[in-house]
């Protein structure tokens, strides 16, 4: 006998209750959490050609990993009576760390692994409440020269030219500065150490301190000639006294653009035999520079005034430098104090030529007469050194820039014969930065 027949009801019932488990279940699911905002405390980084950067979730902190390495090479055509070594170098291997803390404070620790360089460049805290206002203490560039204040990375040529031989390098000391009427007119005033003409210094020996100030304008920007913004002037100098020893003697030598020493002050043992700084020291630099779509213009002069003692006699030695620069933009991108821009760079992911820059300079500087015989050897110190050059830059991108130039000094005095001989070196860089 056949059982009863599939009750029609079952069906509908299991998919009736197959719905309300999964209505159940849907319900009990939390729906899609939206994207949750930064917890405080946590870090964010982000690395680009400007260098690798982390910064808090409100942008209150921030540090920045840059750096530049420079690779050279000189080539020495001219046979000098202390001939410089024909050779490749590392010039500069520099990491930087800089960043932000608080929103008010800025801070920059700079080092060096080239060889034969001091391991430490910057070092210093700034406070910023305003831009009209800030303050910085510790280890950084005073502000006299205008070439020296320029980035190693920015330069025109591969060398500075001969003022900067007159110009403090590296000091450490307080400085108030900051930019007036949006940066038509900056300026800057800072007490500092001390330190000899080309040189860096570290700690105080004299228990004196320079003083040392710059006001630089841009006067187009103020009438709203952006044609003419690219203009700017200024006068820097410094004022202080050097006392030097016969071990720390407070004079520098200065160099050629080939780095080659062409004036030393006479040295031998003990004080009676050694010229040292003595009294005060005055610098003073009238400068400017002119950059206007790809023409870029730079002039700078720089006086120099010591007063140093051998033995039982004194000087007051003045010495004068002068640079002039010249450069054009041939494509890809504008002049500018702080470097070319490529508009159109070359790398992986772009498909243009970078940016190549020409420029031209001469440059001068002269000795003060009454420095011979008595305080420099005028077989081995020459009384004035003068010589032009030329140079080609490439820079494939905001990273890398290729350049080669050529620099040609003459000299008056400085060998047993008269004159020391020409100085012709070629020079080339290639130079990586973020």
């Amino acid at each position: 006998m056949a059982g009863p027949p599939p009750h029609r009801c079952t069906p509908l019932l299991a998919v009736a209750l197959g719905w309300l488990c999964s209505s159940v279940a849907l319900a009990q699911t939390p729906p899609p959490a939206e994207p949750a905002p930064p917890a405080p405390g946590s870090v964010s980084v982000r690395a680009t050609s400007e260098g690798i950067s982390l910064h808090s979730a409100d942008n209150a902190l921030l540090l920045k990993l840059r750096g530049y390495v420079q690779l050279d090479g000189r080539f020495f055509e001219s046979r000098a009576d202390r001939p410089g070594a024909t050779t490749l170098l590392i010039r500069r291997a520099r990491p930087l760390l800089e960043g932000t803390l608080f929103s008010l404070f800025d801070f920059r620790l700079l080092v060096d692994f080239a060889a034969n360089v001091p391991p430490l460049w910057d070092a210093y805290l700034e406070f910023r409440p305003r831009k009209e206002v800030r303050v910085r203490v510790g280890r950084f560039r005073p502000p006299v020269g205008l070439e020296r204040s320029q980035s190693g990375i920015h330069t025109l040529f591969i060398e500075r030219a001969l003022p900067t031989d007159l110009v403090p390098n590296r000091d450490v000391g307080v400085m108030v500065h900051g930019e007036l009427k949006d940066g038509v007119v900056s300026y800057a005033l800072g007490a500092f150490n001390g330190t000899a003409d080309g040189a860096s210094a570290d700690t105080n020996l004299d228990d004196s301190f320079d003083l040392a100030a710059r006001v630089f304008a841009h006067p187009f920007r103020a009438l709203g000639l952006s044609s003419l913004s690219g203009l700017g002037l200024g006068i820097a100098a410094s004022r202080g006294s050097q006392f030097g020893s016969a071990s720390t003697t407070g004079e520098a030598p200065l160099r050629s653009m080939g780095q080659q020493t062409f004036f030393i002050f006479r040295t031998g043992n003990g004080l009676g035999e050694t010229v040292v700084a003595h009294g005060p020291h005055v610098r003073w630099s009238p400068q400017g520079y002119l950059y206007l779509g790809p023409l870029g213009a730079m002039a700078e002069y720089v006086s120099s005034t010591q007063e140093v003692n051998l033995g039982e006699q004194h000087a007051r030695l003045r010495f004068e430098s002068w640079q002039a620069s010249a450069s054009y933009v041939l494509f890809g991108g504008k002049a500018a104090y702080d470097g070319v821009k490529p508009t159109e760079p070359f790398g992986a992911s772009a498909d243009g030529w970078g940016a190549v820059e020409v420029g031209a300079r001469m440059s001068e500087l002269r000795v003060d007469p009454d420095a011979f015989p008595v305080y420099a050897d005028p077989t081995r110190a020459a009384r004035k050194a003068h010589g032009w050059g030329a140079v080609a830059n490439w820079y494939l991108n905001n990273n890398v820039r290729v350049a080669t130039s050529y620099d040609h000094t003459e000299y008056e005095g400085g060998a047993v014969d008269g004159a020391r001989l020409p100085e012709s070196v070629v020079m080339s860089r290639f130079q990586v930065s973020w």
